[in-house]
């Protein structure tokens, strides 16, 4: 990325990758406003050269994931932070869904916004920036002027993202219930309804922090002169925001029911399976009991002598047998 300041020829959005700079086409009047993207690891140096206090710069590097130890399996905190000399750093997750697997992926994506630039960098593989630069050179609206137009595209870009996880998901539950209560057996789904509960509640850890900030953001706009014009689209976002938080606990309601639902089939198909064994015992047990007697070793016993003794025994077992199996048939245990 090339370290000069870029030339702007008018007030549209000028945004500084390290592939090159372009201007964004929407049309509105930006006074001038810079978006400069840059690796996680240089957003500090970035900060620096762009005339960034070093106020922010001390906060900005306190809250760059990485630079403090932190586990592996916590997702990035969001915090929205104001230096001494005015600067925003905004730190927020970022969430992204892989259908093949239905996993749900975290980020972060970190921020420093000062008069006429902002300066953003995201770590993880939901190209929130990628997709928000695509929306500002492409011509779609984007609310609000200068940085914080800016702020926005990423902002509402993100919440997008974090609704198609949301929506991946319901796909996902769905199918899960359709093997909970398909009447055809199926492998155990346990695994499945695990599975998809720990991907919401990774997505809920994502997303939570972002609901925090927003009503910062709300606040910073009506604190601020002049930024009357953030607040619409802030609260649509944070409306957004509460809804698909909703929509997740509902869907980890619905594993749950689905979980339990699931444990009561297994209990009556084991009970089903308990009956049947009975039922085939007490058949068995039926012939069992009558060759028994009739293989004591005693001499008087009836029909012992009988010529027709044998075959006629051989025939009540089997009477007895078909009697007790359409008894069990009737009673439903067969």
């Amino acid at each position: 990325m090339s370290t000069e300041p870029l030339t702007q020829p008018d007030e549209r959005v000028c945004v500084e990758t390290p592939g090159g700079w372009k201007r964004a086409e929407t049309g509105a009047r930006t006074k001038g406003a810079r978006w400069v993207i840059v690796p996680m690891d240089d957003l500090s140096d970035a900060a620096r050269r762009y005339g960034i206090s070093e106020h922010a710069i001390a906060l900005l590097e306190h809250r760059i994931p990485g630079v403090q130890p932190q586990a592996s399996n916590h997702t990035q905190r969001a915090r929205l932070e104001r230096s001494p000399d005015g600067e925003l750093i905004l730190t927020t997750p970022t969430l992204s869904y892989v259908e093949a697997t239905h996993d749900v992926h975290t980020g972060a994506l970190t921020s420093v916004i000062g008069d006429g630039v902002v300066l953003m960098a995201e770590s993880g593989d939901a190209d929130v920036l990628g997709r928000a630069l695509a929306k500002l050179t492409g011509g779609f609206p984007v609310p609000d002027e200068g940085v914080h137009q800016v702020v926005a595209a990423v902002v509402l870009t993100l919440v997008a993202e974090a609704s198609d996880v949301e929506i991946g998901l319901g796909d996902a539950v769905a199918d899960a219930e359709r093997v909970v209560f398909s009447t055809a057996r199926h492998d155990n789904p346990l695994e499945m309804i695990y599975d998809l509960k720990r991907e919401i509640a990774e997505a809920r850890r994502a997303l939570s922090p972002v609901t925090s900030v927003l009503p910062e953001l709300i606040a910073e706009a009506e604190e601020a002169p002049g930024r009357r014009l953030s607040q619409p689209w802030l609260r649509r976002a944070e409306a957004w925001v509460d809804r698909l938080d909703k929509h997740l606990d509902g869907y980890d309601d619905l594993l749950s029911d689905m979980l339990s639902v699931h444990l009561s089939q297994v209990s009556v198909r084991q009970n089903e399976d308990v009956r049947k064994i009975s039922s085939w015992a007490a058949i068995a047990a039926a012939p069992t009991l009558v060759a028994s007697i009739y293989g004591m070793n005693f001499e008087h016993m009836p029909e012992l002598d009988w010529t027709y003794g044998y075959p006629l025994a051989i025939l009540a077992m089997g009477a007895v047998c078909v009697t007790l199996y359409r008894l069990f048939r009737r009673s439903g245990w067969l």
